[in-house]
């Protein structure tokens, strides 16, 4: 509120005045690191609403940020970097820094032959021009503004992760942090969370007078087998998260329409991949935004050896064909938006989260040709209590 408060009313308010220069101060910031080719990626993330005294999940939402949120990220991004250059001065052998490697191409293969498919062209021979290409394409799928987040997301996955090290192990060349076009980088900002940042408090505590370097700092063998466990536990700590995320978004769902959670649900969802490969089960792979999950579409009423199927992998593209015109009724592409089911199905040990495609109702279910032809696809439910219960739904051609 602050932030957009007019300027004429933030006269005599210094606290007002004070976080509007700070705002303006970092979109210079920002425009300077973008300038230098710093990427402006994306993430699936979501938050959960939890019930107060069972503290199961209630509801999903997406993460909403704001200017302040980007305003406190380039401050923090500059005193990571302000201080790595500090503790290199006085320790160029013993600095705990982070380094993000520039990507091998074939990681990028994939991406990149998807992209084509809508005409999008990613170049990634630096940071700075894999930047351009992921804004040359909002413009073209501007129609969709989805669709550019989900290449940023994928473009992500396409990386290697960044890694704590001794700065006596490396080359100066190969401290860059690609993400950020940063020549060095560290983390300090956030001690309370993470124990690299406690370290590099120490080593800048030292640099400046404050305390002596404690002697475990002064090992290069020991700092080289505490950035190894460091990014070991770095790891561990993202895939414990997305686990955690998994379980809430399975209990979510298996809420059940009139108990907590969701139960089941229709959203939209874009095709992250498809199985076009010989003989392989019809299938591909959907990113459903609101609740930023991901999960296999199975088309379980096309066989794989249906002669009417029609699979296309240099366009990344699933299709039916009519059999006696030879025609296209209905096809799926990478980076499609279509219709999905979201439910819960029970077993005595498991609960699996199933993915339904509802649209195009072709490829869901080519067989049914008449509009009252009921069908029991996806109409399995779970009530809280975990009992299934049928109804049937009327799927029109």
């Amino acid at each position: 509120a602050l932030i957009d408060k007019p300027d004429k009313d933030c006269k005599g308010d210094i606290q007002a005045g004070a976080v509007k220069r700070l705002a303006k101060l970092a979109r210079k910031f920002r425009s300077r690191r973008i300038n230098a080719g710093a990427l402006t990626l994306a993430s699936p993330e979501v938050k959960f609403v939890l019930d107060s005294e069972s503290l199961n999940p209630t509801d999903v939402q997406a993460y909403t940020l704001y200017e302040a949120n980007a305003l406190v990220e380039e401050f923090m991004l500059l005193a990571n970097v302000t201080v790595a250059k500090k503790i290199l001065r006085h320790y160029p052998t013993l600095s705990i820094l982070r380094r993000h490697p520039a990507p091998n191409r074939s990681m990028f293969d994939g991406l990149i032959q998807k992209a084509k498919t809508r005409g999008i062209s990613i170049c990634i021979d630096d940071s700075k021009k894999l930047a351009d290409s992921l804004d040359a394409a909002a413009e073209i799928t501007s129609d969709d503004p989805y669709l550019n987040q989900l290449l940023r997301i994928l473009s992500t996955r396409c990386m290697s992760p960044a890694q704590y090290f001794c700065s006596g192990e490396y080359q100066a060349k190969d401290w860059h942090h690609y993400g950020l076009a940063a020549p060095v980088y560290t983390h300090f900002t956030s001690p309370i969370r993470r124990y690299a940042d406690v370290c590099v408090h120490r080593l800048l505590a030292a640099a400046i007078g404050v305390a002596p370097l404690p002697v475990f700092l002064s090992s290069k063998s020991y700092l080289h087998d505490l950035a190894a466990n460091m990014n070991r536990r770095h790891r561990a700590a993202q895939l414990a998260g997305r686990a955690s995320v998994q379980l809430h978004t399975l209990i979510f769902f298996a809420g059940g329409d009139e108990g907590e959670g969701g139960g089941v649900k229709e959203e939209d969802a874009y095709v992250l991949d498809v199985e076009t490969a010989s003989m392989s089960e019809p299938s591909f792979t959907v990113m459903v935004p609101r609740y930023g999950i991901e999960g296999r579409v199975r088309l379980t009423k096309i066989a794989i050896n249906d002669e009417c199927l029609v699979r296309d992998p240099e366009n990344h593209r699933l299709g039916y064909k009519d059999a006696a015109t030879g025609k296209i009724m209905a096809s799926v592409s990478v980076f499609d938006r279509v219709r999905v089911r979201i439910w819960v199905r029970s077993t005595r040990d498991r609960k699996e989260l199933v993915v339904d495609l509802l649209e195009p109702k072709i490829l869901a279910n080519p067989h049914v040709k008449d509009d009252d032809v009921d069908t029991e696809m996806g109409a399995s439910t779970v009530t809280s209590g975990g009992k299934k219960k049928k109804k049937k739904q009327r799927i029109s051609k």
